[in-house]
């Protein structure tokens, strides 16, 4: 009777899950366990660096705070493999939006006073606006547990032992080669048209004659005088 039971109760178990070994560092630590450890801790960052460049009351501050910002979701990009997403957001947004934003900061005479008085007059618009990326975040976190997402439906899937960097440079250099290039003229035109509406003619600004600095001769640009003690100098 005894061996009966157990052999119903094997039988109403359910089966159990294979035990996998996971490969560990030197340490002995398994390689998840530094992959989730690693994430939390950039992820915590990023959300901290966000909060941090809302609420700072200097815009320098502000700007920094967002640096920092890119800076660990750089690290984010990384550990998903995305590493040409995380070298755009070093060199182009950190490199280049960043520091512009910190220049202009910087150099315009902004009166933060002025700005903190309207606080209140934008004040619903901003909390219709919160409400609303609310609500995006919320459907999309239902989306996102809805179900899995077909990685083998991709437009482009990358083959496998292929680099990020190679895989996105080989499709942009042959499906999207015009689009690409259009966007390069694109980005011309903006520059040409940035340099001829600063590059005005303006009243009372001495202009450079490029000719004729090329032109000019040494004996023209230094001359020797022998000075008396006790004179000035005769410009």
């Amino acid at each position: 009777m005894a061996t009966a039971g157990k052999a119903r109760l094997r039988q109403t178990l359910p089966p159990t899950r294979p035990i996998v070994k996971r490969q560990a560092d030197s340490k002995g630590f398994p390689d998840t366990v530094i992959q989730v450890l690693a994430f939390y801790l950039f992820a915590t960052l990023v959300l901290a660096a966000a909060a941090m460049t809302i609420a700072s009351r200097n815009p320098v501050h502000s700007v920094l705070w967002l640096i920092f910002a890119f800076f660990n979701a750089a690290g984010l990009m990384v550990l998903v493999g995305a590493e040409f997403i995380a070298m755009l957001l070093v060199i182009v947004y950190v490199g280049a939006v960043s520091v512009l934003f910190l220049f202009v900061v910087m150099m315009l005479d902004i009166d933060f006073a002025e700005l903190r008085q309207g606080f209140v007059r934008y004040l619903w618009p901003g909390l219709a606006l919160a409400v609303a990326l609310a609500v995006e975040l919320f459907i999309a976190a239902g989306a996102w547990t809805a179900g899995p997402i077909a990685l083998g439906r991709r437009a482009a899937p990358t083959p496998n032992g292929t680099p990020n960097i190679e895989a996105v440079g080989a499709l942009l250099y042959s499906r999207y080669l015009y689009i690409f290039e259009a966007a390069g003229l694109v980005l011309l035109v903006a520059m040409i048209g940035a340099i001829v509406l600063t590059h005005r003619q303006r009243r009372g600004v001495k202009p450079q004659n490029i000719g004729r600095q090329i032109a000019r001769r040494p004996e023209e640009a230094v001359r020797m005088i022998d000075q008396p003690v006790g004179q000035g100098v005769e410009l």
